[in-house]
């Protein structure tokens, strides 16, 4: 079957579900290199009119294959980018875990931005594995296995490897045995503002099970002179909202509009953000960019945007809510104040301009030595 050649390079991301860290980056990328996006699945009333250039290729939609998505999602998706019609183009940059499996289908130069290795398949396999029913643990075995080696099949045929941090760069060479340039995610940092300071914490992070948001929770609970905002969505919301009933002193909103979330980080103390191991987390680096400290943890990708004791405090790896509770008595409004200037010259090295100066840089290498 011959490839379709589009007037642009293309730009794949997994799903636009929601407006999370990773959508940002493929809409950058998409702008940057004047792309067509294309994505295993788009809901577009998760997002505003204005999110999107052109609104992405809804690839899933096109395959339309009802059963695969009642197995499961994954497999859907899988279908969606291994069996999209055959592309041309002068450029393929996919970024993601799934979007990847579609490189036999596109004839260009590829690059694999990598927000992380699947984690279900390598590191965190048998914690997902243990969340399943005991009759679908097979089934699910051999879906995993196959991701597996497709997924390891197409990161080898990429021209270049991307990592979006250290830590990401690390789990490539473990995992895939594959050398890999660090980039880091871009951040709008001139959309964050320090509004000055209200008597309130603030966490953004996505309100799931690897995020610990229920372990910052806990903590308020136990300090009710404490206020805690929390502005994300996610599977564990509902959980979260019942450990947080029947505490004035914790608001949990659930997912906010950009412009409020902008506001409240301008006009928290600090915001508080304690990942399992986070690939990068560019939560923290708005924050930073608003002059706003970070209570994080030592764990992933913190480590490499949150200076310690300048631009906020780490605790130690699995905080537990007493860990939460000292972080938040060590940081107080007058520490926090203190922070703000090494907090906006710690984001401006993650600013959306310094990203796609290294992409440029990253797809220049590719295109040279393809000749």
């Amino acid at each position: 079957m011959p490839h379709r050649t589009p007037a642009s390079p293309l730009v794949l991301h997994d799903a636009f579900a929601f407006p999370g860290g990773g959508e940002k980056v493929a809409v950058t990328l998409a702008r940057a290199f004047g792309a067509q996006l294309l994505a295993g699945e788009y809901d577009p009333a998760a997002f505003p009119p204005d999110y999107f250039d052109a609104p992405p290729r809804n690839l899933a939609a096109a395959a339309s294959r009802p059963l695969a998505a009642r197995l499961s999602k994954t497999l859907a998706m899988r279908l969606a980018f291994t069996r999209m019609p055959p592309e041309a183009a002068p450029l393929a940059i996919h970024s993601g875990s799934l979007c990847l499996l579609a490189h036999a289908r596109i004839a260009a130069p590829q690059v694999l931005y990598c927000h992380t290795p699947p984690r279900i398949l390598y590191d965190h396999r048998e914690f997902y594995m243990r969340r399943q029913s005991l009759p679908r643990r097979p089934l699910y075995a051999l879906l995993l296995a196959g991701y597996r080696r497709a997924y390891e099949r197409a990161a080898r045929a990429m021209d270049a490897v991307v990592a979006n941090s250290e830590t990401v760069r690390r789990r490539i060479e473990r995992f895939l045995g594959l050398p890999a340039t660090v980039v880091h995610p871009p951040v709008d940092t001139a959309a964050f503002a320090d509004c000055g300071q209200e008597p309130f914490y603030l966490s953004t992070a996505r309100v799931d099970v690897l995020k610990r948001v229920d372990v910052v929770v806990r903590a308020f609970r136990d300090m009710p002179d404490k206020r805690l905002v929390v502005v994300s969505g996610g599977s564990e919301l509902a959980r979260v909202r019942a450990l947080a009933a029947g505490c004035p002193n914790i608001d949990i909103r659930g997912w906010t509009a950009d412009a409020d979330l902008r506001r409240l980080i301008g006009t928290c103390l600090a915001t508080v953000y304690i990942p399992r191991d986070e690939d990068f987390g560019i939560s923290p680096v708005e924050s930073m960019a608003a002059g706003k400290p970070v209570l994080g943890v030592r764990e992933g990708g913190l480590t490499e945007t949150v200076v310690h004791g300048e631009t906020g405090l780490l605790l130690p790896p699995d905080p537990g809510p007493d860990d939460v509770a000292r972080g938040v008595a060590a940081l107080d409004a007058g520490t926090a104040r203190a922070m703000a200037p090494a907090c906006r010259a710690r984001a401006a090295l993650f600013d959306t301009r310094v990203f796609v100066e290294k992409m440029r840089g990253v797809v220049d290498a590719v295109m040279e030595k393809r000749g």
